[in-house]
């Protein structure tokens, strides 16, 4: 499992973790039932602290993503992709009607909005 940490992101470690493992499960690349590594494993592969290792795979299981079994690891929950993708959707509805409220109200015109969308999803 590759996962890369960016001190030039603007998001906390554990989120930056959270939401690749997050990408990798809805893309299919880790499927429901994988292990994933543990969080001391990961946490030294990344050279950060258990802690946010910790914090990251919590957040993934209260979002539904992870089950964790004591005693033998973190695995990909067998959730509905659908689902998932459909409150990622919702998610995103979310924050795109927030930056509409703003781009309308700095006199920001749709076109120049959609090249900024445009532009910041093919950076990411």
């Amino acid at each position: 499992m590759d996962i890369l940490i960016s001190n030039a992101d603007a998001r906390p470690i554990y989120e930056q973790i959270a939401s690749q493992i997050k990408s990798l499960i809805m893309t299919g690349a880790l499927q429901a039932g994988d292990a994933l590594p543990s969080m001391r494993l990961l946490a030294k592969e990344l050279r950060i602290s258990v802690i946010t290792t910790k914090r990251a795979y919590e957040e993934l299981e209260q979002e539904g993503f992870l089950e964790t079994v004591t005693g033998k690891g973190s695995f990909v929950a067998a959730r509905n992709t659908a689902l998932i993708r459909e409150s990622q959707l919702h998610l995103a509805q979310e924050h795109l009607e927030k930056a509409v409220s703003v781009a309308k109200s700095g006199g920001i015109s749709l076109p120049e909005l959609t090249e900024m969308l445009k532009l910041l999803y093919e950076g990411e």
